[in-house]
């Protein structure tokens, strides 16, 4: 009876903590993904898939970290660097974390506005346009706290998952190619524009917004603030994060895959944007559903990405500089700087331009990335920081490692980039 009781108690803490790990999970699946996953799926096969597995695992540790850093600390990453670091180094940290949140948040308007495009009719331009709006349904719900956000978030990621699951049903990829493809192959980083789409996932799948949203939403969580309360608040804070992430892990490969088994198969390699996968869908896989449950795919991990976007960037700025704007303000100024460089690219590019920015913004976002790990590792591996709650020697170690394996794979990037 008592194990049982034991047993309840543990998974209900899971439960309780899977919620804030859905809502960092959504970052891992937003339209940004999209484009780099079919992109990568269509020019490249499966290959790519071992990227979106060795992403997947770096967002599992990260996001770990994370929870450790805000349970143990009762600080968030942002406020723990304010904490921790000169004034100059933390504005400096602060301008970086909003570049990211910004291209995060013209990934969103961009993704957005195509489904509304593909599934409506709706001219891009006014897409965008109407992604604007979204402010006013954010106020609403934040007025009442997490747990609405917490369930829309958690029933439109489900509905992605249901659309991809359908998706991948009809385009009966080779089973033995996928497991293939899970496999690391040097041609990754000895192809350029291979590599580009790879870092580009990498981007698009572990946000640096997401490693200071995730240590502030546990903390406010509900359990014992004693040494033991914290220890199993932070095993089960990391069983929830993992499960959500693991769901993000399905997505992102599903879209690759779908990408890979119709188009690298058939030969259209050359398919680079979303709005002409949606397009060629329906007659690859013989399916009048197909394009239609796609968009709404698209549509659906659109909206769920603003709703946390919105929040990390508040975190951000109380964190940082103690600057605190009323919600609406604040996500006027996020989304403005997003939609005025997609109008802009969408009217003298269209649909080409609007593709190439949206994989851009994923470069950009894996760029910063190295300025969010680096704090995240020191902080957990200081023992004047977290007490016993620390990084072990071993977890130190392999922390390390995936911030130089981060900060390497910019840097060769960067280096083909200006060659």
């Amino acid at each position: 009876m008592l194990e049982s009781q034991t047993f309840y108690h543990k998974l209900r803490s899971v439960l309780m903590f899977t919620a804030p790990g859905l809502m960092v999970a959504v970052g891992y699946m937003d339209p940004g993904n999209w484009a780099t996953d079919i992109e990568g799926g269509a020019r490249f096969g499966y290959a790519l898939l071992s990227v979106i597995l060795l992403s997947n695992v770096f967002a599992m540790f990260l996001q770990h970290l994370c929870i450790k850093l805000g349970i143990a600390t009762g600080m968030d990453l942002a406020q723990s660097c304010r904490a921790n670091y000169s004034k100059p180094v933390n504005f400096i940290l602060w301008i970086l974390c909003e570049i990211a949140i910004a291209a995060c948040d013209l990934a969103e308007v961009i993704g957005t506005a195509i489904a509304l495009n593909l599934l409506f009719g709706i001219p891009l331009v006014w897409g965008i346009v109407i992604t604007g709006i979204d402010v006013l349904l954010i106020l609403l719900l934040q007025r009442k706290g997490f747990r609405p956000l917490e369930i829309i978030v958690a029933a439109l990621m489900f509905v992605v998952l249901a659309c991809f699951g359908y998706e991948l049903i009809l385009s009966k990829p080779d089973l033995g190619e996928v497991a293939n493809g899970f496999v690391p192959t040097s041609q990754i980083y000895k192809n350029r524009e291979m590599l580009y789409i790879g870092i580009g996932i990498l981007g698009a799948t572990v946000m640096p917004h997401n490693l200071y949203l995730h240590s502030h939403i546990v903390y406010h969580k509900n359990y014992r603030r004693t040494m033991d309360g914290k220890k199993s608040a932070i095993q089960a804070a990391t069983w929830g994060s993992n499960i959500a992430l693991l769901l993000a892990f399905f997505i992102n490969s599903a879209i690759l895959i779908v990408a890979a088994s119709t188009f690298h198969t058939g030969g259209y390699t050359g398919v680079a944007e979303i709005q002409e996968a949606y397009k060629m869908l329906g007659n690859i896989l013989n399916s009048q559903w197909a394009p239609k449950i796609f968009g709404i795919a698209l549509l659906a991990s659109g909206l769920n990405s603003t709703l946390t976007g919105t929040l990390a960037g508040q975190i951000v700025m109380e964190g940082f500089v103690h600057i605190r704007l009323k919600p609406w303000a604040r996500r006027l100024i996020t989304r403005l700087i997003a939609i005025v460089p997609a109008l802009i690219v969408a009217i003298l590019y269209g649909e080409s331009g609007t593709n190439e920015l949206l994989i851009l913004s994923q470069v950009i976002l894996s760029m910063q990335l190295s300025f969010a790990v680096v704090p995240l590792v020191q902080f957990t591996g200081s023992s004047k920081i977290m007490g016993t709650f620390r990084n072990s020697g071993r977890k130190q170690a392999v922390a390390i490692t995936i911030t130089a394996m981060i900060i390497l794979l910019n840097l060769v990037l960067l280096w083909q980039t200006l060659s």
